[in-house]
């Protein structure tokens, strides 16, 4: 039956009002739907977990109101860069540095405005013990990639072309290193990519991860099912085997209108997201075969 819970902090000024919700926005809470009447007018910001709760003895050395965070060196220098953009001369006065706790936390409580303190914290350990997961990382640095692209629907597949690289030049790949192949139509994508999969030249050297893009539209006929079985498997089949990280971009849309929402019309854009795909399995696949080497050498030493 709970739905949700709400703090209600009235400022003084509409000059403060302002603030407050520009502090808020600049650190990168979700806006909610909050409230513009005759009488009053309010900004609501979201989080993803809320808290309500009661403390039998002393009280944390906190301001009443805490969020808890990732990454909290990152959100402190926001909060100091907004400060020093608002409060000349005031800034470093209205934050404090980052603290150990008791409670097995780091916090550092800001300021933005008189009467208003905010208390930002994260744990000093954030597994809480559960287990490390290893995972990718977003950076495509030193990576080398192969997109193929198909001609048929070029349409549809040049847009998730430009969502491809876009996704890759701005995770730091370098064009250089960044082949992209064209090939008829959807059915030929597997065979390409597991030619791509299986070349190593002196000019080219091995790619790290093979981006698929396509795009079926399923027609009167059962055309469309054998196409997409077959190439879903291709590609599937290629990466198994040969151990490169192959990203699946190819569309299978009932319309015309579905495939072009999907290629960042309004469901963003599915080529970008295999070009996300590719840099993150990459990294993880290095950390693996790092990890499995590691794992080796200790038992050679044992």
């Amino acid at each position: 039956m709970i739905k949700g819970i709400s703090f209600l902090r009235p400022a003084k000024t509409a000059a403060d009002y302002g603030k407050l919700a520009n502090f808020f926005s600049a650190l990168g809470f979700t806006a909610g739907h909050g409230w513009d009447e005759p009488a009053s007018r309010g900004a609501s910001f979201l989080a993803p977990l809320a808290n309500l709760e009661f403390v039998d003895g002393a009280m944390p050395s906190t301001a009443d109101i805490l969020v808890e965070v990732l990454h909290l060196d990152a959100v402190r220098e926001t909060a100091l860069t907004w400060l020093r953009s608002q409060v000349e001369g005031e800034a470093d006065a209205r934050i404090t540095a980052i603290a150990d706790t008791d409670w097995k936390s780091r916090t550092f409580t800001v300021t933005p405005i008189d009467g208003h303190s905010f208390t930002f914290w994260e744990w000093a350990d954030p597994l809480k013990g559960k287990p490390v997961a290893v995972e990718g990382d977003l950076s495509a640095a030193g990576m080398r990639f192969a997109i193929v692209a198909a001609r048929w629907n070029a349409v549809i597949t040049e847009r998730l072309l430009d969502g491809a690289l876009d996704a890759l030049l701005r995770s730091g790949a370098a064009r250089r290193h960044i082949e992209i192949v064209r090939v008829p139509g959807a059915w030929e994508v597997a065979a390409a990519a597991r030619t791509i999969a299986d070349r190593v030249t002196p000019s080219r050297g091995p790619v790290d991860a093979i981006i698929t893009l396509g795009c079926l539209i399923r027609g009167e006929t059962a055309h469309y099912e054998a196409i997409y079985n077959e190439v879903a498997r291709g590609i599937g089949q290629s990466q198994q085997e040969t151990g490169i990280p192959h990203s699946f971009g190819v569309l299978t849309c009932e319309t015309l209108e579905q495939a072009l929402n999907r290629a960042g019309i309004k469901a963003g854009n599915k080529g970008f997201e295999a070009g996300v795909a590719a840099i993150e399995m990459v990294s993880l696949r290095r950390k693996l075969l790092e990890s499995n080497s590691m794992d080796s050498n200790d038992r050679e030493d044992a």
